[in-house]
């Protein structure tokens, strides 16, 4: 079932799908910048491309000499009854294709040695390049897609980079050499083998012509296919919680289908055009046979020059569809291409300015000067907002959902950059030191606690893979998360599956707790930490939180207002501005926003309660 929201509104089905997860079918010119851009992955390796063209030389020319040599054999040895001279000429033969079979095996390992490393360099540097991609692209762009431009784009370039630029020229020079030897021997013949060309040109230019559109369709489909499977894999729970299997199944294999048709089609046009070059190729041999005959029976050519043409006419076609089976790779690499790039040229919003120096260690204060901000240029989320935290301070930052308090711990992380104003730290524009020396001493506690496959220790670890198992787990007693990690079957060494779901949530937060207390981080950011857990576990995360704070600067996002009571300063952000400041006591005696909040959270949940009990 497919609707539209307005005339350029997202639209559902497979063809909305495709444009979400695979862009658009557009059909763009053969891009030579494309093509040049992908062709710099190869230049670190040129000597062995040069290297496997000249063994593709060597290999075309000895390809060329074969029928001449049986042609020799024929007219020369055979004919003249030269028994030493066949043996010779034999064994001339048969060494020729020796030298095909070793320049041949050379030039394959070559090519394929040169290909593995450059889908290796292409696949690290957009790896590097999406590490280096402000959260603002990763907020936006799909996981599968990226996956897909990772994997399955990178594979068709590869392609083209490592097998089809030799290739081409391989393929040429045997159509030259083949086109001049069959000349040279007989004109006549030559030109009337040549009689079937204008068909294998119409037929190249109709499959050439809607292969492009083909293979464009088959690059957006699996983008498509890869992006709703990441997504499904990913919201699993929600699928199953709300029984939406069946729906979710029917809008896969849709995507399913529809990149089934696409490769089909694809596939079509190759199974088409292919058989078409064999029945030319059958066409051109039985004029060859018939004409190169009828001259043999008049005495105007010789046996051994029809046996070489009908050599040459077979070996003729071959790069012919050689050739256009690489117009299909290159369709294939310019769609995936096109993309790759797309993804390469994304500019890092946030980026180190070429004068950025390293950050000193961090005392701790920090200053919000006359901030604002908007993602992605749209509409403003925070305006004009001045902060000052001094160095050891808890500041709680609280406020309805999608007043900006989350934008507010962004910017002082340096996650995005402000579009008015300053943020600095001890005195300095985060924009003037390095990223990396800035978040390298400050410390995350997210609200959903993320932890990557591999141990307990490891996970610990993160920030400091180099820790002792003494400070791992001096981290996880601070933590409060030793006792229950010590009753695991295997203790530290515990593997924590994907996603962490053989631990419960509040396990994998206070891990996260004491993956931040290893770092021993200046500057400690903690969003909204407690927001997803019971009150027991509530408390044991507080408590691991409470001690994590000792002597840290600490910016708290709050939820649950009875987390931040304690807090040296409680910011209330209201549309992206700070409209109050102070202590738990004074904000609730200015009768404002927050005591508002104050009382629904919890003389709201009260009287709640008792209503309940006198109900029962």
């Amino acid at each position: 079932m497919s609707f539209s929201i307005g005339a350029a509104g997202p639209r559902m089905g497979p063809g909305g799908a495709l444009e979400r997860f695979g862009g658009r079918d557009e059909m763009h010119p053969f891009d030579i910048q494309v093509v040049l851009r992908l062709l710099a992955f190869v230049r670190p390796y040129w000597r062995y491309m040069v290297a496997a063209l000249l063994l593709m030389l060597v290999a075309s020319l000895l390809t060329l000499a074969t029928p001449y040599l049986v042609k020799i054999a024929i007219d020369q040895n055979i004919a003249q009854r030269d028994v030493p001279g066949l043996t010779r000429t034999a064994l001339l033969i048969a060494a020729t294709f020796g030298g095909i079979y070793l320049t041949a095996a050379g030039q394959r390992w070559l090519l394929s040695w040169v290909g593995l490393r450059v889908l290796a360099t292409l696949r690290r540097d957009l790896f590097r390049h999406l590490q280096n991609l402000p959260l603002g692209y990763h907020d936006t762009h799909i996981v599968g897609v990226t996956i897909s431009r990772v994997i399955n784009d990178v594979g068709v370039i590869n392609d083209l980079l490592s097998q089809g630029v030799v290739t081409l020229i391989g393929d040429s020079v045997v159509l030259v050499g083949i086109v001049i030897a069959m000349i040279s021997m007989s004109p006549k013949l030559a030109l009337l083998s040549f009689s079937v060309l204008p068909l294998m040109i119409a037929a190249t230019l109709l499959f050439t012509g809607r292969a492009q559109r083909a293979f464009r369709q088959t690059r957006s489909g699996i983008a498509a296919v890869v992006g709703d499977f990441a997504e499904n894999l990913s919201g699993m729970r929600v699928i199953q919680a709300f029984a939406q299997e069946g729906a979710t199944f029917e809008h896969f294999d849709t995507l399913n289908r529809v990149n089934r048709d696409a490769h089909i089609s694809a596939m079509t046009l190759s199974f088409v055009f292919l058989p078409a070059v064999e029945f030319l190729s059958m066409l051109a041999t039985a004029v060859v046979l018939w004409f190169g005959g009828a001259f043999v029976i008049r005495a105007e050519l010789s046996l051994g020059v029809v046996v070489a043409f009908l050599a040459y006419v077979t070996r003729f076609f071959d790069p012919i569809q050689e050739l256009s089976q690489l117009y299909t790779t290159v369709q294939a690499a310019m769609a995936g291409g096109e993309r790759v790039i797309e993804v390469l040229d994304t500019p890092a919003e946030v980026s180190d300015r070429p004068v950025a120096r390293e950050m000193p260690r961090i005392v701790g204060r920090i200053e919000l000067d006359r901030v604002s901000f908007a993602y992605r240029g749209e509409m403003e989320v925070l305006h004009d907002v001045s902060l000052r935290i001094e160095p050891g301070q808890t500041v709680a930052l609280v406020g309805p959902t999608g007043a900006g308090k989350t934008s507010i711990a962004n910017l002082i992380a340096r996650f995005y950059d402000v579009t008015a104003g300053a943020v600095r730290i001890d005195g300095i524009n985060v924009r003037d030191v390095r990223q990396r020396s800035l978040r390298g001493q400050m410390g995350l506690v997210p609200q959903d606690p993320f932890l990557f496959s591999g141990t307990i220790a490891e996970n610990i670890a993160f920030g400091r893979p180099d820790a002792s198992p003494a400070e791992i787990e001096a981290a996880a007693r601070l933590a409060r998360c030793h006792d229950f990690i010590a009753g695991l079957p295997g203790g530290y060494q515990t593997e924590i599956l994907e996603g962490g779901v053989n631990l419960s949530l509040g396990q994998r937060q206070l891990l996260c707790i004491a993956r931040a207390a290893l770092a021993d981080p200046r500057i400690l950011i903690l969003d909204e930490a407690t927001a997803s857990v019971d009150t027991i576990t509530e408390a044991y995360i507080q408590d691991a939180i409470d001690r994590l704070l000792e002597g840290r600067t600490a910016i708290v996002i709050a939820h649950r207002l009875s987390t931040i009571r304690n807090a040296d300063l409680i910011c209330v952000v209201q549309d992206g501005r700070i409209v109050e400041q102070g202590r738990h006591e004074e904000l609730l005696a200015r009768g404002g926003l927050y005591r508002e909040l104050y009382e629904k959270q919890f003389l709201g949940v009260a009287s709640a309660e008792s209503a309940t009990s006198r109900d029962d």
